[in-house]
This record gives structure tokens, C-alpha cells and sequence, in this order.
């Protein structure tokens, strides 16, 4: 397995991967599925700095992973917001520690000084993965989602890289 930059050409198997959690689950409180249009312009947006990077096993995109500006005013740019999505076929496979792994080193190397994850409440094998990675908790936003019918809590980690 390798983690890579995404590129254009990896929208698809990305998008496939995002639905079904939109689809399925609360991990993303996203409730419109994306289009190939809406995640081409996505990958898109994350260039530079902010990036989107997959994992690859046998050729297939299993995983995908992104750094995102944390808010848009300028005091915030050192920090930036993670996402890691596993495709579920590959969940428990070390593919979220590869991913977040490879992602604290980029947002180190561009030289971002906090890096923020956003889980929802009960989520404990993704608070488990950053908390691995040296995520602290540092909030608990309670009832500030709702997907399915239900109130869902915000569970915010953060690390300090050091600079």
C-alpha cells in the first residue's frame, strides 16, 4: 500500500468512497451526495498546501485523506482542519493510520502549527486513530448536527506540530 498525492483522475473513487458514508453514516454531515463535478472541484481547491492524498492497494484507491483551511480569516492560516475516509471493505487495515500519518507529515513540512479533526460524538475508532497520532480533545460541541432524524455531538481534537 502507498499514500500519494490525489490527483484529477482519482475524483471518481474518491467520490464513491465520501457517498457511501453520506448515504450511510454520520461521520460526514454532509447529506447531499457529491457529484463528479462537485468533487472534481474540490480536489481542485485543495492544491498547494492544502491537499488531498489517497491510498492505493494493488492499484485501487482504498482511502483518502485531506487538509483543509480551518477557517477562512487570516489569523487562522497556520491551522488546518483533517478529514480520512476508508473505503469500508479496507476499515481496520492500517489505512487511517497511514493516511493521518502521511497528513501530520505534509501539514508539518508546509509549516502549519495546529491541525484540527472534527468527529462526531461516538466515533471512537477515529477519535482512537488521532488520539494514536497525538490528537488531544480539546472541545465537545454539543448538538450542532443533525443527519437521520438525530442531534449529533462534535468531538474536536487538536495537535500542535511544534513550529
Amino acid at each position: 500500500m502507498q499514500v500519494r498525492l490525489a490527483t484529477i483522475d482519482d475524483s471518481e473513487a474518491i467520490r464513491r468512497i465520501y457517498n457511501v458514508e453520506v448515504r450511510s453514516s454520520t461521520v460526514t454531515f454532509d447529506i447531499v451526495e457529491r457529484t463528479a463535478a462537485d468533487q472534481a472541484a474540490w480536489i481542485s481547491d485543495r492544491s498547494g498546501a492544502h491537499v488531498v492524498t489517497v491510498a492505493e492497494s494493488a492499484g485501487a484507491v482504498v482511502g483518502f485523506a485531506s487538509l483543509s483551511p480551518y477557517r477562512p480569516r487570516a489569523a487562522y492560516s497556520t491551522s488546518v482542519e483533517d478529514s480520512v475516509y476508508v473505503h469500508r471493505d479496507h476499515h481496520g487495515r492500517g489505512v487511517g493510520r497511514m493516511l493521518l500519518g502521511d497528513l501530520t507529515e505534509r501539514a508539518a513540512a508546509h509549516g502549519f502549527h495546529a491541525v484540527f479533526a472534527r468527529i462526531v460524538g461516538g466515533h471512537e475508532a477515529s477519535i482512537g486513530l488521532h488520539a494514536a497520532h497525538g490528537f488531544e480533545i480539546v472541545g465537545h460541541e454539543r448538538e450542532v448536527g443533525r443527519k437521520f432524524g438525530r442531534w449529533l455531538d462534535v468531538m474536536v481534537m487538536e495537535l500542535l506540530l511544534g513550529h
